[in-house]
């Protein structure tokens, strides 16, 4: 009977699971999505707890009660400009808890052998399933385990590089240790050696040398990423905690983990391809941490910055008929989205087309700029892709940058030798007037110097995103 419910709920699970993936595809099904993935995975944990071979049951409600209370605190308090980081310090735990339950498995696989024939028949739980496997299907399972172990481990150190970069704590540059590539190419042979040993012997002793050997090629392979491409890890490290939690739903024989699992490893993979398509970046390059550096020095920039007030910036937008905004993080981090909303009001009440155009990577993390743009109610149907807007700047007569650099940089088409040569960009140059709306003068968060900020048509506003469009909003008419 309890096999018989669990089995049940782990397939509504599943469907559920499936379609909030769907849902979050359009901005209009992605609230109705959420909630699909919130039921499925309080039916999942429910089911767990009643099915077979559970047990401990004061200490099972008391840890989901503790992390339901953590999770609800952590949620209050991140803004939307530390969501990335949220992301990746919780893909970090992911993988940590693949390296816990692999090791548990292994434990709990000595313990079983370890018993005489008699002794595995009172087995329960977890325990008899090992019971019962054959010397074959033993073996299948160390495989399993130690991949689990393998990519958690991968994963966890990746995450908390990523965060610390996302969160300004470690450096934004791509950096490598002496000898790069082949560090990570030793670290991997050892892993396929200890596999090997492993597989053969059971015996901690490789496990735990494999255990080092990846952590170390997650931090390794992070590191070597530059700040202008964390969208694209963020993404790929959402790919390698799903195909850690599968590898380890393996092991368990949790056949709702598998799923679960290969739902968000297969996700994560194709989007971390689009992204990588959208930069112009080798998705086997982005695997392997060896991109975002320079191939030669940079092109010569001539001109200089032009600075403008809010009256400029007014009065050419009282005076266009079309505009383009394209958000960034700096609009993020200036939570500058309400102030953008009103603005669009203000200028589409005043008959002016107001449109946005949005990046596959602006941002930090997917999506990052929709989901802001969602939150300040702006219609969904203004809110474009890169693909369906960029041949209509020529025939624009503002386009507003706010906060964004990588992604509006000509260097992308005029600069062989740039970090992001080659990348798509949303061509805001090619529009009449184009005003840019950022602190200073700095390069920002990639460091990629920005040709756009010196071309003719091109004016400087100055100041917090905010602030800035606050003082432009009594102007407009």
């Amino acid at each position: 009977m309890e096999f018989g419910f669990t089995t049940a709920a782990y397939v509504v699970a599943a469907v559920l699971f499936i379609l909030s993936l769907g849902g979050l595809s359009g901005q209009e099904s992605a609230k109705r999505a959420v909630w699909y993935g919130i039921v499925g995975m309080a039916l999942a944990v429910l089911a767990t707890l009643m099915g077979p071979g559970s047990g401990l049951w004061l200490l099972s409600v008391l840890l989901v009660a503790g992390g339901g209370v953590i999770g609800t605190y952590v949620a209050q308090r991140v803004k939307m400009t530390e969501m990335p980081q949220l992301v990746a310090a919780m893909h970090s735990l992911v993988g940590l808890a693949a390296v816990f339950v692999g090791y548990n498995a292994h434990l709990e696989l000595g313990n079983v052998l370890s018993m005489g024939e008699d002794a595995r028949h009172a087995l329960e739980g977890f325990a008899a399933v090992l019971a019962h496997k054959t010397p074959v299907e033993l073996s299948i399972l160390r495989v399993e385990l130690f991949l689990g172990v393998f990519i958690g481990a991968v994963t966890f150190t990746g995450s908390v590089i990523a965060f610390g970069k996302l969160a300004g704590k470690v450096t934004s540059k791509a950096e490598k240790l002496p000898g790069g590539h082949m560090l990570n190419a030793s670290a991997a042979a050892l892993s396929v050696i200890c596999l090997i040993w492993y597989f053969n012997t059971g015996g901690f002793l490789p496990l735990f040398l494999m255990t080092l050997a990846a952590l170390f090629i997650g931090y390794h392979l992070i590191m070597g990423i530059g700040g202008a491409d964390m969208p694209v890890v963020v993404s790929m490290l959402n790919s390698y905690s799903g195909w850690a939690a599968a590898a380890i739903g393996f092991s368990l024989g949790n056949d709702l983990l598998i799923v679960t699992g290969a739902l968000v490893g297969s996700s994560g993979a194709i989007l971390s391809y689009i992204m990588c398509k959208a930069m112009n970046r080798s998705f086997v390059s982005v695997i392997l941490g060896g991109f975002g550096n320079t191939a030669g020095p940079a092109m010569e920039i001539a001109g200089e910055q032009v600075a403008i007030d809010a009256d400029g910036v007014a009065a050419a937008l009282n005076d266009a008929d079309s505009v383009i905004i394209i958000p960034g993080y700096g609009m993020a981090v200036a939570q500058a989205q309400q102030s953008v909303a009103e603005l669009t009001r203000k200028l589409r009440a005043a008959g002016k087309q107001v449109r946005f155009a949005i990046h596959p990577v602006a941002g930090r993390l997917p999506g990052h700029m929709n989901v802001l743009l969602a939150e300040a109610k702006v219609p969904y149907d203004i809110v474009l892709e890169m693909d369906e807007i960029n041949e209509d700047f020529p025939s624009t007569d503002v386009a507003i940058v706010i906060g964004s650099n990588d992604i509006v940089n000509p260097a992308a088409q005029e600069d062989p030798n740039s970090p992001i040569a080659g990348m798509p960009v949303l061509e805001c140059w090619k529009a009449k007037q184009v005003f840019v709306s950022k602190r200073g003068q700095g390069t920002g968060y990639s460091g990629i110097e920005n040709p756009l900020f010196y071309k003719e048509n091109t004016r400087m506003f100055y100041g917090d995103a905010k602030a800035s469009l606050d003082s432009l909003l009594p102007l407009i008419n």
